[in-house]
């Protein structure tokens, strides 16, 4: 096989890896958030993510992300906040408002990685965020990590002002397979 052939299917075999349809590993997928508090930082989390993730570093234009979560999986560690998290109005009234959603509209290039452009949808209000991430293949599986933060006033999560932090800041780890 001469230089060229070897060249062309290397070129193939990179483009069927990276390209198309990724799994999200639900199970091991990590949604994680802090605030500030009145007592320190406050650290949760929610489970169960649903994705529908079609990723091509070579090819920007067509790739897209749509995923959403149940908001009923909130957990902050502390059992009385759950609890206002999930049925106060002022939180994330999770009765009312069942599922946080993101749905891109474009996906770039980043000086870190990636960013992804879109509308997230949380308590029946929808926000322009970008979530800059980056993503590592490793042969058919892949990891998407990602960070980024909301206002959460913008979303009318809590009262205004008051002892929580205006931002919220959400961690990403997807672990993914073709």
């Amino acid at each position: 096989m001469n230089i060229r052939q070897t060249i062309t299917k290397s070129i193939l075999l990179a483009a069927l890896v990276f390209a198309g349809n990724w799994t999200v590993d639900t199970a091991n997928a990590k949604v994680l958030f802090s605030v500030k508090g009145p007592f320190g930082t406050c650290n949760g989390s929610f489970t169960g993510l649903e994705a529908s993730i079609h990723f091509d570093p070579n090819d920007l234009a067509g790739s897209t992300v749509q995923a959403s979560i149940d908001a009923k999986t909130v957990t902050s560690g502390v059992g009385l906040r759950n609890h206002d998290l999930r049925s106060k109005e002022e939180w994330l009234n999770t009765d009312k408002f069942p599922r946080i959603s993101f749905k891109s509209k474009k996906i770039e290039k980043s000086a870190a990685g990636y960013k992804a452009i879109g509308d997230l949808m949380l308590k029946g209000v929808t926000k322009p965020v970008e979530i800059a991430f980056t993503f590592t293949p490793n042969g058919n599986t892949g990891l998407f990590k990602g960070q980024f933060s909301i206002k959460r006033e913008d979303f009318n999560v809590g009262k205004p002002g008051g002892s929580v932090g205006d931002m919220i800041t959400l961690h990403l780890e997807v672990p993914v397979k073709k």
